[in-house]
């Protein structure tokens, strides 16, 4: 989980304000002892911290919050915003070119994630409407320009290659003349890495970019190094001069030193996250979104921008009639299940929700493995008894189980949460009924 520690802490320390009513200025002192000591346990930056702190302080012990009916709900929105504020204020995009082609050229060390990173920048653009194109800039790692090829074949956009013989600045000069006669609107370049910074390779770098001169140059760094990706940023930003910062493995990081630094230390802003490894998980970074993350106010907005770009609006009509005319069956039950497991994983998801962070997710057993059993039970009935469950007797029973490689109880299981998952959504189908009769969605063999 995200900030899981991070999360956890800080959220312990505001329900102990939330539960004193008054405040004194002694008990926010204490608050942001607390804070103080969770961010440097998350490995932020020591300066950052201090100055984060005196923000927080100096707003949090004048009279507007000691003196308020909520006061411990104040100090909770100033932490808030300053960590809004800590993190950059606001989403910053990519700078496009008012001619195209835009070139954006991808810099960092090896093993960030920067050749994968790449392709990924490369399909989100596609998807709205860019015509990209992919340049192999790497000749030193073996199997990099081959890496490169696989990843753009699978976003579906080309990658202009000239092998390992000639010099990255000629292959990126070639590739981008070869964009412009291709009607290629973004140009992503691929460049070499090191294992540290050296002076060879920032000279390289430096070559490309004089030559070049691209719209966008940025910096792919490992969230999960902490200090070590604070420092990285910084070198590259004084040696190079970035636009931007892509913070690859945040899924993993369950400290978040990296994201809450790396701005305020190089001033540049976090423009893209990655959250895993398939080919689509790769966001914008909103600092207001991941904030309220932390503090697990949830982010609603991600949630349903990830649900509108994987559902499709027909198929969502189509199902509500089925729902109200009772019609919704085992069919319906694993396409809805397919297009959730599109939008990320499930615990990403929940994060997402308000008051689904920290301890509520660590108490929540999410085994991510069983959605495969759900889909191979499934796939293991027929189509008359997909179509009306009530069918399936003792002998049925054991014959799914055995196709799908379960046991007859996880069938009964399925079975049991299904029907209760069909009364629940015809309840909800009706919103009058829903606030008089409520009801709680459970996702079958998510939580054990």
């Amino acid at each position: 989980m995200v900030f899981e520690g991070l999360s956890e802490k800080l959220q312990d320390t505001f329900k102990k304000l939330k539960g004193k009513g008054k405040l004194t200025e002694k008990d926010v002192k204490e608050a942001m002892r607390e804070v103080k000591l969770a961010l440097l346990e998350a490995d932020v930056n020591f300066k950052v911290v201090k100055d984060f702190i005196n923000k927080v302080k100096e707003r949090a012990v004048g009279s507007e919050v000691l003196e308020s009916l909520t006061p411990g709900q104040h100090v909770i929105k100033i932490v808030n915003e300053e960590l809004t504020d800590l993190m950059g204020k606001e989403q910053v995009k990519i700078n496009f070119a008012s001619k195209p082609p835009t070139i954006i050229m991808l810099v960092g060390l090896q093993g960030a994630g920067k050749t994968t990173t790449t392709g990924k920048l490369a399909g989100m653009l596609k998807k709205q409407g860019k015509r990209p194109l992919l340049i192999a800039g790497d000749i030193y790692r073996p199997a990099a320009i081959k890496q490169l090829q696989v990843v753009g074949e699978k976003v579906e956009v080309p990658v202009f290659t000239m092998g390992d013989k000639q010099s990255p600045v000629d292959i990126a000069k070639a590739g981008i003349d070869h964009g412009v006669n291709q009607g290629n609107d973004v140009i992503l370049i691929d460049t070499a890495g090191r294992l540290h910074i050296d002076e060879n390779l920032m000279d390289e770098l430096q070559d490309i970019k004089s030559t070049v001169n691209p719209h966008e140059i940025l910096l792919v760094v490992d969230s999960m190094t902490g200090q070590d990706a604070v420092s990285v940023a910084e070198s590259f930003n004084g040696k190079l001069g970035i636009d931007g910062v892509v913070l690859t493995k945040l899924d993993g990081d369950t400290r978040g030193g990296a994201a809450l630094s790396v701005r305020a230390v190089t001033n540049k802003p976090i423009k893209f996250i990655g959250l895993g490894e398939k080919l689509d998980d790769l966001e914008p970074f909103y600092p207001d979104r991941m904030s309220s993350r932390i503090l697990g106010m949830g982010d609603v907005l991600s949630l349903i921008e990830k649900a509108e770009q994987n559902f499709d609006a027909k198929k969502a009509k189509e199902l509500e009639s089925k729902i109200r005319t009772q019609q919704f069956t085992f069919d319906d039950f694993l396409d809805q299940l397919e297009q959730v497991q599109q939008m990320g994983s499930i615990t990403q998801l929940l994060e997402m929700i308000p008051g689904m962070g920290g301890k509520q997710l660590k108490n929540l057993d999410v085994d991510e493995k069983e959605l495969v059993y759900v889909k191979a039970i499934i796939q293991s009935m027929t189509k008359e008894e997909r179509n009306n469950p009530s069918i399936i007797n003792g002998s049925r029973r054991k014959r799914i189980a055995q196709g799908s490689g379960t046991s007859v109880q996880k069938v009964n299981k399925l079975l049991k949460q299904f029907e209760q998952t069909r009364k629940m959504m015809k309840q909800f189908s009706d919103m009058g009924k829903a606030t008089k009769k409520g009801g709680r969605f459970k996702m079958p063999f998510l939580g054990r």
